[in-house]
């Protein structure tokens, strides 16, 4: 590792940069609720320990249950975001499991996003058990004139975290999906969450030493939330399960980003948490405090960014590799 000490900041490659780079403007993300459902849930009823939808997607608690039609869903979220000045879009389907669909009604809600003006990227949300090469093809249908995120629910490298979770799928499931990718132009997203539950600093630095070593594109991390009407919650009011401090998430961040290549881009450090829902940490309710915490605990060590990454940087996915 270079011993020199880094310039100051920006401590990692941003999304927002990216974009910037990418497109020449502003990119809003417009987050939608297709209506899907997610196989977790229909499998045990329950779902993963930690997640309530409802707690961070804005359409997925609405009246009755159903989300708003997605054209409407569109049209509220391009006005938003054309107040605040934005002129390019891109359409996020985020809630629950995007690709956990007949391929006709995958296809008919891709379209609708990818049909208006303005949207020049495609983001999905699903799972490593739910990226069949059919779905794939269908993403990668887009790519001649959009850019196209598959977002991967991972949290952890470790099997016994997974389980613990009730994630429903196993880390070598999530590898072979990310293998299956590297056949189509998609950027590839992961989300791990760090300070689960009997995950030692040392584990989570070691599922970013394992994503180190992969295909992808981005990153998203953020601390465990404790959400209410969650199994975590219950297990919470036990006393069973404590979220960490965040000075200790700032120290867990800043260890993950100094072992992520430099290439990759950190689309998010922080989870949005909607009304009530949190009961813990209360700490993330303050985006930028603990930001600046990250930013502060990496100026602290003199690092940044792929700092103790591997030395060749984790290879691309094969057309989808420019960034």
């Amino acid at each position: 590792m270079d011993s020199s000490p880094p310039a100051p900041g920006p401590y990692w490659r941003s999304f927002d940069a990216y974009l910037r780079e990418r497109f020449g403007a502003k990119v809003r993300k417009l987050p939608l609720d297709a209506g899907f459902s997610c196989p977790n849930r229909e499998r045990g009823g329950t779902g993963c320990a930690f997640c309530d939808n409802a707690a961070f997607s804005p359409f997925a608690a609405r009246p009755g249950g159903k989300p708003a039609p997605l054209d409407a869903q569109l049209d509220e979220g391009i006005a938003r975001a054309a107040r605040r000045g934005a002129r390019a879009f891109m359409a996020y389907f985020q809630a629950f499991t995007n690709t956990y669909a007949p391929l006709d009604a995958l296809k008919a809600a891709y379209d609708c996003a990818a049909r208006r003006p303005g949207v020049v990227a495609l983001a999905v949300g699903t799972r490593p058990d739910c990226a069949g090469d059919d779905i794939l093809e269908l993403l990668a249908s887009y790519c001649d004139r959009l850019e196209v995120w598959l977002e991967l629910g991972l949290q952890s490298a470790h099997d016994e975290t997974l389980a613990r979770l009730n994630r429903g799928h196993t880390y070598a499931q999530f590898l072979d999906a990310v293998a299956r990718c590297r056949r189509f132009p998609l950027k590839l997203c992961v989300h791990v969450i760090l300070g689960l539950p009997g995950e030692t600093r040392a584990l989570g630095n070691r599922t970013a030493e394992e994503l180190a070593a992969l295909p992808i594109h981005g990153l998203k991390l953020h601390p465990l939330q404790i959400l209410a009407g969650t199994r975590l919650a219950e297990e919470h009011a036990r006393g069973a399960v404590a979220p960490i401090s965040e000075d200790e998430f700032a120290a867990r961040a800043a260890d993950f980003l100094e072992r992520t290549p430099p290439g990759i881009v950190i689309q998010r450090l922080t989870a949005d948490v909607l009304g009530p829902a949190l009961i813990a940490p209360s700490w993330t309710r303050d985006k930028q405090r603990f930001l600046g915490l990250i930013e502060a605990e990496l100026a602290r060590r003199g690092t940044r960014q792929g700092a103790r990454a591997p030395a060749s940087p984790s290879p691309c996915i094969g057309p989808g590799d420019s960034l």
